[in-house]
């Protein structure tokens, strides 16, 4: 074989093989693009959150007049004055372990809500739901803003509503998909109602639930008309 046969057969070789890594690389860009495109369009909760629901939600709360707690000491003293109300460990209602003893109390209506959702879930699953956290001081959020991006703002127009005692995180690790769509269903037409806003976290496994005082006025009319209901049977 002549010696530019050789070098033409080299050079054919090299370009055969130029051409299948560049195929290789090709193709899995093209795979890579598509899991990362997919794993994006696989995140569509039922219940998102928006700038707009937090701002809606301090005017709330704002026209409730209910303060942002700031430290500790101001906390010890709503909780005196039975402002805020603990949240009472059952067979259905657990609490996060280190959710510290000061932090396990929420206004009475949120506790209403939980309590009533947890009973229900526990009937159904015979599993209890876990409250990861409840009210916050403006000085733990502060800290907490620190080291969590997730975490809300202590003012403004989308202050973090922990501050108030309204709102809890429910946790979601371990649930299954029936039991996750069980919550969205329980959570729809209350939330239709004007009576929760609840959003579902991406970056923490948690379903933040925001209640509004009007829940308990629901409430006592659901069981008044539930009374009636089996007076007529």
């Amino acid at each position: 074989m002549t010696r530019s046969k050789v070098q033409t057969g080299f050079v054919c070789l090299f370009v055969l093989a130029l051409t299948v890594h560049g195929n290789a690389v090709s193709r899995s860009t093209h795979y890579n693009h598509k899991h990362r495109r997919a794993r994006h369009l696989s995140w569509n909760p039922m219940f998102k959150g928006s700038h707009e629901m937090l701002v809606k939600q301090n005017e709330i709360i704002d026209q409730m007049e209910l303060p942002r707690i700031a430290d500790d000491d101001e906390l010890e003293t709503i909780i005196s004055n039975e402002e805020l109300v603990p949240l009472q460990e059952s067979s259905s209602l657990r609490i996060a372990a280190n959710l510290k003893e000061t932090r396990r109390y929420c206004k009475p209506w949120t506790r209403d809500f939980v309590e009533d959702l947890s009973q229900a879930f526990y009937e159904e699953f015979k599993k209890p739901i876990q409250v990861n956290s409840a009210v916050r001081t403006v000085a733990q959020q502060k800290k907490l803003r620190r080291h969590n991006r997730n975490a809300g703002p202590i003012e403004g127009e989308t202050a973090s509503t922990h501050l108030t005692g309204i709102t809890l995180d429910l946790s979601k690790r371990g649930l299954t998909k029936k039991q996750h769509a069980w919550i969205e269903q329980y959570f729809l037409p209350l939330k239709e109602a004007g009576l929760i806003d609840p959003i579902e976290e991406r970056r923490q496994p948690v379903f933040h639930v925001v209640v509004f005082d009007r829940y308990t006025e629901w409430r006592e009319s659901q069981k008044v008309a539930n009374t009636e209901t089996n007076a007529t049977d």
